[in-house]
């Protein structure tokens, strides 16, 4: 996203408003990061987004009462945090192709995985909250 306000079309300068909007979207999206990381610990169940079978338990509490995949909301709103910081309508690409990249080749498998392991009760979770809102 960087590169692509450097090389093509340049942000439109910096304003006191698109600097704190970015501070408070990053700040969001770390502070989801934070919870979302200290349930699973609290869980006593892997937060290693590479390794879904070793889950030990299906975390539905605190922040995962109301999205399925809170580590990656917060690092959505991380790149849409640079994105108003660089002020470039081509930098929203970034936020656009993440979610379609997490959705199909991270997010589809883990649920795969953990639809196997906890069987309805990940149903039921799915049909209750949101895959990310």
């Amino acid at each position: 996203m960087v590169l692509i306000n450097i090389l093509w079309l340049p942000g439109f300068g910096f304003y006191p408003f698109n600097i704190i909007a970015g501070i408070l979207l990053a700040l969001s999206g770390l502070a989801l990061i934070i919870f979302a990381i200290a349930a699973l610990r609290g869980a006593k169940t892997t937060p290693n987004p590479f390794k879904p079978e070793n889950a030990t338990k299906l975390v539905t509490q605190g922040i995962y009462a109301r999205s399925r995949n809170p580590i990656y909301l917060g690092l959505l709103l991380l790149l849409v945090a640079l994105s108003a910081y660089l002020i470039n309508p081509l930098t929203y690409f970034g936020p656009l192709f993440f979610v379609l990249y997490m959705n199909r080749f991270q997010i589809c498998p883990e649920e795969q995985v953990l639809e196997k392991l906890f069987g309805s009760a990940f149903t039921d979770y799915c049909r209750r909250v949101g895959r990310w809102i």
